[in-house]
């Protein structure tokens, strides 16, 4: 593999902001600080002035590869990714068919292993009845056991009693959760179709999926995981509320962590009104109010990572009356310009940013020499310029689906280059080294 120096790059690393070189050799970082003596290397790349981050790892992307390709495929969202800094994935296994088995599992790492310039890994999906499944599953080669706890899409709704909680009890590795209780949000629903028939507004999703369906599910995932010990991970927290749920202690202590989207952080009930279902989502985009709360969260420690739930659908579903129109935006190849705009705005500081999207990600995973820019480790790397706009258009949008609910938005930064394993795959807004694929993700559990 080719040498590579990034000269002059402003490291944002570990809660600290440093100016240095940063060798790459052999796709794995070489070494840190001044490296000018060493031989010289194949490339070289001028960062002053730019910004040098970990790559992004997402814990919680839908590529909807096999069975869903209209809307995507594992190959043309990884791709997305890259261009926006994300260097590694963890998909969900709500797919046709869904990965419910260690054997299904297998065929959309091999998927990957052909199509993704991103890193991987996929979630293996617990349903009512493949509790053996679960328990086979590799803690060192899978990232974890999704749970559907409330019913989201497709038929992989966990609302057993017992099954929950053997689940809990008995699963290998980390339990990720999505929380709502399905029959609030049933009877929601049937009181919305009494009183306005199937023309029910985009307005009324936040309440027909509502903050105390939320709150119901996910205080019940707590009390399970505290009966067994479980190690749980809660996706997509969206109300004030459920914060309680949570404690705010290093992460290297909990047992229970809770995940923020940035559409939650992005977005609140008032963008319903102009965008309508492109941000119908489950769970809902909520209240202003929720939304300064999860903020205040990342900030304090008690939401432990930021994602993005990236679930595409093409743009003819998304104008379908509400009851027919499907849930989840497009959002992987935007999250880490979201997040800086919010830095800008004073919201999030830099540090923060990159612990809750990489740092705390590869240390509550367990991932092995990710997430860090640390000697020895892989070479996942992103250059961003933070004085450069870039404003989101149909023409610069890598998704198939091909729309964003951010279309027109001028971001005040830019991703320059995103490095995968030491290898530069986008670059000034062009991909290169279109052949290089991605690695399996492995656990150090």
């Amino acid at each position: 593999m080719a040498t590579l120096r990034i000269n002059n790059a402003t490291l944002v690393n570990e809660g600290r902001e440093t100016v240095s070189d940063v060798l790459v050799k052999d796709g794995r970082i070489a070494a840190i600080g001044s490296v000018s003596g060493e031989t010289r290397p194949d490339r070289e790349i001028d960062a002053t002035g730019l910004l040098l981050l970990p790559g992004l790892i997402d814990d919680q992307v839908h590529f909807r590869e096999p069975g869903l390709t209209h809307k995507a495929t594992i190959g043309s969202e990884s791709r997305a990714a890259v261009a926006g800094g994300v260097t590694s994935f963890m998909e969900m296994p709500n797919t046709t068919p869904p990965s419910t088995t260690l054997e299904l599992l297998e065929e959309k790492y091999a998927i990957a292993a052909r199509n993704s310039p991103a890193n991987y890994s996929f979630y293996l999906g617990a349903t009512n009845d493949n509790l053996a499944e679960v328990e086979r599953a590799d803690p060192k080669t899978i990232c974890g056991i999704k749970a559907f706890m409330g019913s989201s899409t497709g038929n992989m709704l966990v609302d057993q009693p017992a099954v929950l909680e053997k689940i809990f009890a008995n699963a290998p590795m980390l339990v990720a959760t999505h929380c709502e209780d399905t029959p609030m949000i049933k009877a929601n629903e049937a009181a919305a179709r009494e009183r306005y028939g199937e023309d029910v507004s985009p307005e009324m999703h936040p309440l027909i999926r509502s903050a105390e369906a939320c709150y119901k599910s996910s205080s019940l995932a707590v009390s399970l995981a505290k009966k067994h010990g479980t190690r749980l991970h809660i996706l997509h927290i969206t109300t004030a509320r459920e914060l309680e749920l949570f404690s705010n202690e290093p992460l290297g202590k909990k047992k229970i962590t809770a995940e923020a989207c940035v559409h939650h952080l992005w977005f609140c009930d008032e963008d319903y009104t102009r965008l309508r279902h492109q941000i119908k989502c489950n769970p809902a985009v909520k209240t202003a109010r929720d939304r300064a709360a999860l903020r205040a969260a990342v900030n304090a420690g008690f939401i432990d990572v930021i994602a993005t739930d990236h679930a595409p659908h093409v743009w003819a579903e998304k104008q379908e009356p509400y009851f027919k129109a499907p849930s989840g935006l497009p959002l992987v190849q935007h999250s880490l310009p979201m997040l800086l705009d919010m830095w800008k705005d004073g919201i999030f500081d830099l540090a923060t940013i990159v612990r809750k999207t990489s740092h705390a990600v590869a240390d509550l995973f367990a991932i092995r020499d990710r997430g860090y820019i640390r000697e020895g480790y892989w070479a996942d790397l992103v250059l961003v310029n933070p004085h450069a706009d870039q404003t989101v258009s149909k023409d610069n949008v890598y998704y198939k689906c091909a729309w964003s609910p951010l279309e027109g938005h001028q971001f005040r930064t830019q991703v320059v280059a995103t490095l995968v394993n030491g290898v530069v795959v986008y670059e000034n807004g062009q991909f290169a080294n279109e052949a290089v694929r991605g690695r399996r993700l492995e656990f150090v559990r």
